[in-house]
């Protein structure tokens, strides 16, 4: 931490609160919910302020979509086409988050296009 930071941090929250603009804030008054996720405790701050930017770890991008078409699958008529093909986007999902979670090729190109996106979105 920069020295002195803390206390300028101070100074403004005390500055907010006393011209009220902290009074409308959604959710005030009612307990945290805390989400139980899969990523490190070191890293939470990290992945909250880029999911609150539009932009989620690859991993959990993923998973997000997997769960969308197993969703989808769940609605499908039983042995249609349309069925096949989520299963076939499934198994495809499946393999990219294998491919994200090992240590090869694909998942530094994944991590890769994460941090163009990234990049372009705070430029």
């Amino acid at each position: 931490m920069i020295p002195g930071f803390e206390t300028i941090v101070e100074e403004r929250i005390k500055a907010a609160q006393k011209q009220g603009r902290f009074d409308n804030l959604q959710g005030k008054g009612k307990p945290l919910v805390f989400d139980d996720s899969p990523v490190p405790n070191d890293l939470r701050m990290a992945h909250k302020i880029l999911k609150n930017s539009g932009f989620l770890p690859p991993e959990i991008e993923i998973r997000k979509q997997m769960d969308q078409v197993r969703e989808l699958m769940d609605h499908a008529e039983p042995a249609s086409t349309e069925k096949s093909k989520l299963h076939k986007k499934l198994n495809y999902l499946m393999a990219k988050l294998d491919a994200v979670r090992s240590t090869g090729p694909g998942s530094t190109l994944v991590r890769g296009q994460y941090r163009t996106a990234l990049l372009r979105k705070i430029k």
